[in-house]
């Protein structure tokens, strides 16, 4: 099995085994744990679940529309076939609604409709977030610049965290903060989520951050090293139980399937140049084989 998928399937039995169900905003109670870690060597492998299908396409599509396209616009994700955004768009008139539990006047949570006026000049997009704040404090010019001119820096933060846009952001960033550095030509990275969906969202992230150390080790003329991850509330919802049941029981019971591989146009020099339509030309998951899908089902 797949050292990803081994790391993974630890962190779901550990969740099921000595987590605690709480209720949150979305209505369905998840099973949390407050926090966890792990770490990989992307040199040796590059990490994209077997056990389920993923679908990397959209993950890296995702990832591409927040540190390369830089946007907020999910009509962009939506062109490329991609719509894990839809549920936060911003409607034509300005408006996002939503049905969540909230704390009432004495605290406890109640299940109340949400319509957040953003105006209309946000039609389309998630407001103040990801890709909006990328763009707007240059976060990856101002990373690429460092890793390439002062590599011993100790100041290479990428923060999506900006709590004077948090009002203005349909979802605030889940995954808030990467830190890069440079060490004996690798380039190595620790990014930070204070908020995990283990089964629909982890999958993701993992494969999308080590796309764009990929790419950046790449266009930066180094190696890449490692990924250091870490957790704040790594959570399963209950409705995501069966499923990852069922992973859990691949892992046991199917075939061990070997890691895929990532493929990159070694021709691309620069950040901005690889291919960002549906073909990914420049970017490409081999020997990709899998279990099948598990279906699960989002909360809002």
């Amino acid at each position: 099995m797949c050292k990803w998928d081994k790391e993974y399937l630890k962190l779901c039995k550990k969740i099921l085994k000595e987590g605690v169900e709480v209720e949150n905003r979305t209505g369905i109670n998840t099973i949390k744990i407050p926090g966890y870690e792990f770490e990989f060597d992307l040199s040796e492998e590059f990490p994209v679940l077997t056990t389920k299908q993923l679908f990397f396409k959209n993950a890296i599509t995702e990832m591409l529309w927040i540190y390369q396209a830089q946007s907020n616009d999910v009509r962009w994700l939506q062109e490329r076939g991609n719509h894990i955004w839809d549920e936060w768009e911003i409607k034509e008139d300005g408006k996002w609604y939503a049905s969540q539990m909230l704390p009432d006047k004495n605290g406890k949570l109640v299940k109340q409709d949400v319509v957040k006026d953003f105006g209309k000049e946000w039609a389309h997009t998630i407001g103040t977030a990801y890709g909006w704040i990328v763009n707007r404090y240059k976060l990856i010019d101002n990373l690429i610049d460092k890793i390439k001119h002062n590599p011993t820096d100790r100041r290479m933060v990428m923060s999506l965290w900006q709590n004077e846009f948090l009002d203005t952001a349909v979802l605030p960033s889940c995954v808030w903060c990467s830190e890069w550095d440079v060490t004996d030509g690798k380039l190595n990275l620790w990014v930070h989520q204070r908020s995990c969906d283990v089964p629909l969202g982890l999958p993701f992230n993992v494969t999308q951050y080590a796309v764009l150390a990929n790419l950046l080790a790449q266009v930066c003329n180094l190696k890449v090293g490692k990924m250091y991850w870490s957790i704040k509330d790594a959570h399963i919802y209950v409705n995501q139980i069966d499923g990852i049941k069922e992973q859990i029981k691949r892992g046991k019971e199917l075939p061990d399937l070997p890691a895929p591989k990532l493929w990159i146009n070694k021709e691309i020099k620069d950040f901005y140049q690889f291919d960002n339509t549906r073909k990914l030309a420049d970017i490409k998951v081999v020997d990709y084989q899998h279990h099948g899908k598990i279906e699960f089902p989002i909360a809002q």
